[in-house]
């Protein structure tokens, strides 16, 4: 029987975001908007993920405006965006009076499927967002991050995609960020995901390691029902396999998407044109649309890589790289082994870092490792060792349940500390939440240019690129030299 295979569009979020950190601006958006609409996809991936930290720290422009714009002019086509579990779009958990919140103006202001995931798979972390979602009449979505490692097995991946099932989530999805899905594990994959749960299947692996198309169709084949492309400009590399040509190599199947590709040729255009534009400002680095196989080797993504050269060019120690990579899996088995994703990824490849430079592993430990050893950010896949924990921990609390559970109602005390000057919209309460002054210093141009009657500029610069799904920074020191340490 034939199936009718479902794509979702990801120009208007990750494709940027994988290969120019997120940069596109609502302005270069909106020509195209209408013309997507039209085409049929399963659904236009636009929101979160790192889009609300571009949007006010490079943009200019506030994100709940620019989800209302595609929202008006895309009203046949349904919404997705990415939402991390209790961390919202933010760099920590968050009690369940803002999540709620949150989640109540998402849906209000034009999101149709929230893609709601944990970094270390700890279901948790999702059981609030995705009764939130499933209250406002969303469509719950549960990411499984996937990884590799010893205890990463089929086994694995289905008790967990059953324990998402039972939390009453309306699809799922393999999340495959960093590249690292071969095309037969896919098939195998999907195959016994689809024998153990009864709701959809939904595919979605970057081009890093250049395996991505072969690995959605070998999905497809063993019954994934949508699958994540970008269009072919922004396409490849750290981003995804290209949408048209995805709907050609299915046209004529059993599993033909029904998308027609003269229509996707219109919006071709205007994303060329965009691409041309971004290499030519210098957003748009070459580089980031070429495959690196070298993630295959490894088992790290290439957001993590390119952490750990930057970190070992500041402290003058390029010559260790080869050390650091082989220290990472290292650290990560000592860690629970949690998945290689934000921010865990950073957090393991600092650490990883620290124990080459100093030459002793261990000696000097990041906060962030001690919060994930702590059990700050949910629970490990497997048990960490107690005398480790220990050596790493001392005395500090050990956190054994949700971590949120710990958190107080926030919202109330979040409004108190917005002046009342800068809230234009109750939803600017929640980007405050999140984001702390970088909101604030959005805040304070907005009302500038308001009282100004100016025009919002966006401040659009070149940047440090990466494939990954948040960015965020912290800072450490080392023998007294500090080291800036981004998560992206």
């Amino acid at each position: 029987m034939a199936k009718r295979i479902g794509i979702t569009e990801t120009v208007l979020r990750d494709a940027h975001q994988s290969l120019i950190a997120t940069r596109m601006p609502i302005g270069d958006m909106e020509p195209m908007l209408e013309q997507l609409d039209q085409i049929g996809f399963h659904s236009l991936e636009c929101w979160g993920g790192a889009t609300f930290d571009s949007c006010l720290r490079f943009l200019n422009e506030d994100p709940w405006e620019r989800l209302r714009i595609i929202r008006q002019k895309c009203p046949n086509t349904k919404l997705q965006m990415l939402f991390r579990g209790q961390n919202m779009l933010g760099y920590r958990h968050y009690a369940d009076d803002v999540l709620e919140y949150f989640v109540q103006r998402s849906v209000a202001n034009g999101i149709d499927i929230m893609r709601i995931f944990d970094a270390l798979n700890d279901i948790r972390n999702l059981e609030t967002a995705i009764k939130s979602c499933k209250k406002e009449g969303g469509h719950a979505q549960v990411a499984i991050s996937y990884t590799t490692g010893p205890v990463f097995d089929i086994d694995y991946y289905v008790d967990y995609a059953k324990r998402i099932q039972d939390t009453g989530a309306d699809s799922i999805c393999i999340k495959d960020m960093a590249g690292l899905l071969t095309p037969y594990s896919t098939y195998d994959l999907v195959k016994a995901l689809k024998e153990a749960v009864d709701i959809p299947i939904q595919l979605h692996s970057h081009y890093t390691s250049g395996l991505a198309s072969m690995v959605l169709l070998k999905g497809i084949e063993a019954g994934a029902d949508v699958v994540d492309t970008a269009m072919s400009p922004l396409a490849l590399g750290t981003s995804h396999p290209a949408t048209e040509s995805m709907v050609a190599a299915l046209q004529g199947t059993e599993y033909d998407t029904g998308l027609n590709l003269v229509a996707l040729s219109k919006i071709r255009e205007h994303v060329d044109a965009l691409r041309q534009k971004y290499i030519e400002n210098g957003l748009l680095n070459l580089k980031m649309l070429a495959v690196d196989a070298k993630t295959l080797l490894y088992q790290v993504p290439g957001g993590m890589l390119s952490n750990l050269v930057s970190q070992l060019e500041q402290a003058g120690k390029s010559d260790k790289f080869e050390e650091v990579l082989a220290e990472v899996p290292r650290v990560r088995k000592d860690a629970g082994y949690p998945p290689l994703v934000t921010p865990s990824s950073q957090i393991v490849g600092t650490q990883a870092v620290f124990n080459v430079i100093t030459g002793e592993r261990y000696k000097m430990v990041t906060k962030e490792f001690k919060d994930l050893i702590a059990g700050k950010y949910g629970r490990t896949p497997t048990e960490i060792d107690p005398a480790f924990r220990e050596k790493i921990c001392g005395d500090a609390e050990i956190i054994t349940c949700r971590p949120a559970d710990l958190i107080e109602p926030e919202l109330d005390k979040l409004r108190g500390e917005l002046d009342i000057k800068y809230i234009k919209q109750e939803e600017d309460v929640l980007s405050y939440a999140q984001f702390g002054q970088v909101a604030l210093k959005f805040f304070e141009q907005r009302e500038k240019q308001e009282n100004q009657g100016e025009q919002p500029e966006p401040a659009v610069q070149a940047v440090a690129q990466s494939d990954s799904d948040e960015p965020a920074n912290f800072r450490v020191t080392i023998n007294g030299k500090a080291f800036d340490v981004s998560i992206e």
